[in-house]
């Protein structure tokens, strides 16, 4: 492999600063340029030294290969160009979970064989559910082999860590992310131009296969499961501590502030405790809360005579692998997210299940497929007994630790008519609730102004898509091309205000002035997934002008 060389983000916002000094006119072929270049900027591999860089996590550059993978011979060099230092994981990994990081003498990025996109800024190593959006995106703009080796990376990190990580870095060994895979491997089986024959294409589905039914059975062992719904829920295996990628305690301190503020919104969180505990505290907060003595950053997560409990550990680390990070549909910050079965995780394993017979029909596995219809059906069946309201019109999670239904009004209400378990007549429904969610700029998270980043009146890119695909899906495409207008020209107008394209954006004004009191306060410029969904929806309303058009 040879060093690549490529410009840093920011020269993508210089070559745009005319478009914000001058206060253009919001134009889709300049939002166009922007990711044109954005492709090159946000794209990284093994060979590429910026890859190795972690804000996160402020140590000197590793790199960890798995244990039971010979060492490409192309990482002498690679260790020499860029001064990092390469490691073997301690052992092999079948599951995820099985190698705690914290057993690792330092944290670092994990090795992936092809180049891949990340989302942008900080988050500068390839994500779980960012990568699905991006390689949409990819097919989309016919940069196939670029989508290609995102659906390979991935699948190699099924093979050889566990499952699609949240990330590969070590620190993500312990968790997933949103279940996608099956919907990226669709996407490149879909596209004609990603293999030269049906052949080829049918022997990476081969191989493919079987990694992602591994990947799927993470989402059924029983630590990810709702109790006996027949659900799923999301979980991290990291145990009830604070999640390595922190640097330091001030993210828990906030949360702690904030619960001492709102005693009426606090469900049990707080656990009361010395500063400087003594030996006999300190041995009960392993249990209460967390173990001071193994993490700095649990040792410094307390204010005002208070630390959290272990349960909102385990909840915050769950909320981390739903994508959601932060928001307070199921408790403060995210806090309960491994009480709840959720709407959106189990509309995508519906998804993955339906994908799953698809492609083991494909390749004449006909029992195979028999077993993923059932587990559909089973699934679909838990979906409409706990997550559909009837009386709201709306799915919405499901408590399974207390037996009740949520009624926190959330976007991935949406997410059925996407993954296709939404009946006509519940279709018809959820589009009498688009009024909920509707605004300006587009679909916003919620109705609840927590002031978190997945809470009103902020909207992103995934569930904007995620949303409209469904629309267009179940025949309502006046809403799908009228909400696509609404996302693209937020994306337009923002990009002529600064030069940039955001995680996330504002649907109250329609553009990036993003203010957030709870929780993470960035709004990172790139963006991966906003210029993958960006590129899907002008595709949508262009197909649509085009047959319209058509049409006598």
């Amino acid at each position: 492999m040879k060093p690549v060389v490529r410009f840093a983000l920011a020269a993508t916002c210089a070559a745009f600063v005319s478009v914000a000094s001058a206060k253009q006119v919001p134009d889709p072929l300049k939002t166009r340029a922007y990711i044109d270049h954005a492709w090159t900027t946000l794209t990284r591999s093994m060979d590429d030294c910026s890859a190795l860089k972690d804000t996160k996590v402020k140590t000197h550059p590793v790199l960890y290969l798995p244990a039971n993978l010979p060492t490409p011979p192309e990482l002498a060099q690679v260790k020499a160009h860029c001064n990092v230092d390469v490691h073997v994981l301690p052992q092999a990994i079948d599951q995820l979970g099985e190698l705690a990081p914290t057993t690792l003498p330092k944290q670092g990025l994990l090795y992936l064989p092809h180049p891949y996109v990340v989302p942008g800024g900080f988050f500068n190593e390839m994500y779980g559910w960012d990568s699905y959006f991006i390689v949409l995106g990819l097919v989309a703009d016919h940069r196939e082999a670029m989508a290609r080796d995102m659906v390979d990376n991935a699948l190699f990190e099924v093979q050889y860590y566990g499952a699609v990580l949240n990330a590969n870095r070590t620190y993500y060994l312990t968790r997933s992310q949103p279940p996608f895979l099956s919907s990226m491997i669709r996407a490149v089986m879909d596209d004609p131009a990603s293999f030269r024959s049906k052949n080829e294409a049918r022997a990476w589905l081969a191989r493919a296969y079987p990694l992602a039914v591994r990947d799927y059975a993470t989402w059924t062992r029983k630590e990810h499961r709702a109790g006996d719904t027949g659900l799923a829920r999301y979980y991290d295996y990291g145990g009830a501590a604070p999640v390595l990628e922190f640097s330091d305690s001030t993210y828990l301190q906030g949360v702690i502030d904030w619960l001492i503020a709102h005693p009426s919104q606090g469900p049990g969180y707080l656990v009361k405790s010395a500063q400087h505990p003594d030996a006999a505290e300190t041995a009960r907060l392993k249990t209460t809360s967390c173990d001071i003595e193994a993490s700095r950053v649990c040792a410094g997560a307390w204010s005002h005579g208070y630390r959290l409990s272990a349960d909102y550990y385990l909840g915050d680390r769950a909320m981390r692998e739903s994508g959601y990070d932060t928001t307070f549909r199921v408790g403060p910050f995210g806090g309960s997210t491994h009480q709840y079965a959720t709407v959106d995780l189990n509309s995508l394993l519906y998804r993955y299940e339906r994908d799953l017979h698809d492609f083991a029909g494909q390749l004449g596995n006909a029992a195979d497929a028999t077993r993923w219809a059932s587990a559909a059906d089973a699934r679909h069946a838990a979906i409409d007994k706990y997550l559909w309201r009837a009386d709201k019109g709306m799915y919405m999670d499901y408590d399974f630790v207390n037996g009740k239904p949520s009624d926190y009004n959330f976007v991935s209400t949406f997410y059925p008519l996407w993954a296709g378990v939404a009946s006509k007549s519940q279709a018809e429904s959820l589009r009498g609730r688009l009024n909920i969610f509707e605004r300006k700029g587009g679909l916003q998270m919620s109705d609840h102004a927590s002031g978190a980043q997945w809470d009103s009146p902020f909207g992103w890119a995934p569930t904007n898509w995620l949303a409209i695909d469904g629309f267009e899906q179940y025949g309502f495409h006046d809403d799908a091309q009228r909400l696509a207008r609404e996302f693209t020209g937020t994306i337009d107008r923002s990009l002529a205000d600064d030069g940039t394209i955001r995680e996330k954006y504002n649907m109250v004004s329609g553009n990036a002035d993003v203010k957030i009191s709870a929780g993470y306060k960035a709004n990172v410029i790139g963006f991966g997934w906003s210029n993958g969904v960006y590129l899907k929806l002008q595709q949508l309303l262009q197909a649509k002008s085009s047959s319209a058009e058509a049409a006598p």
